[in-house]
């Protein structure tokens, strides 16, 4: 049984936050699949939590799931490139609101993304969640500009991939995503498929260079938008999907 405080925030924020429409659906397919999107700031995992078209869990940095730790990495992550003048209010605000985060990302289909010695556990979490055939989602942008759509993806979560073969000899099909809040849709594109017999870093390097440019191609092929960014600037430097 989730939190009640959760249920109610997310019945909330499904009144409020606009409905999301799904286009490219037959590009997921069937079974374990991983799926790859722009992070869009908050909006990337509400609109994945709200409007996934089916059963899927999300990765989370563990941060998030601790109360001791959600204030500096909320702050770090979410606030920090703020206006300087708003930054001490939203500093305030990051003490506030660990109680509050540790019960939604605790209550949410999420899987907790370590970055110490537990790493491991998160690859095992997803790859039994994948043998569920539920779908994993991850939004695995950094602050490293790749163009005007994505920032550079952290390679890392590639690796499930590879946990997954060595446990059930299947390879994994990773679909990009692009998160669109201007336009209100989730769009898919065409997957590729992990190969084993590649050298892990190749491999690595092969799909998220993919997944980057599938979602950029997305995005430049849509109605003319502002594309919201993974930092959480200020909104008159949120640039348009005009490829440069």
């Amino acid at each position: 049984m989730k939190h009640f405080v959760y249920r109610l925030i997310r019945r909330i924020v499904a009144i409020v936050m606009p409905v999301y429409q799904i286009e490219g659906e037959e590009n997921i397919p069937e079974g374990p699949v991983v799926v790859v999107g722009n992070h869009s700031q908050a909006f990337g995992p509400l609109a994945a939590e709200l409007y996934f078209p089916r059963k899927h869990y999300t990765w989370c940095i563990s941060e998030m799931m601790e109360k001791d730790r959600v204030a500096d990495y909320a702050y770090k992550d979410f606030w920090s490139k703020k206006p300087a003048l708003l930054r001490p209010f939203f500093r305030l605000f990051s003490y506030m609101i660990p109680p509050l985060a540790e019960i939604i990302f605790t209550s949410a289909d999420t899987l907790p993304v370590y970055r110490d010695k537990r790493v491991m556990k998160t690859f095992q979490l997803s790859c039994d969640r994948l043998k569920e055939n539920a779908a994993i989602v991850i939004f695995p942008e950094d602050y490293i500009d790749h163009n005007n759509i994505v920032h550079e993806f952290q390679r890392g979560f590639v690796h499930v991939a590879k946990y997954y073969y060595r446990q059930n000899k299947t390879a994994i099909p990773f679909v990009p995503m692009y998160v669109c809040p201007k336009l209100r849709k989730l769009v898919f594109g065409k997957p590729v498929i992990y190969s084993p017999d590649n050298p892990q870093a190749e491999e690595a390097e092969r799909i998220c260079n993919y997944l980057q440019d599938a979602i950029s191609e997305i995005a430049y092929a849509m109605p003319r938008h502002l594309v919201v960014p993974y930092p959480n600037v200020s909104r008159k430097n949120y640039p348009y999907n005009e490829r440069l």
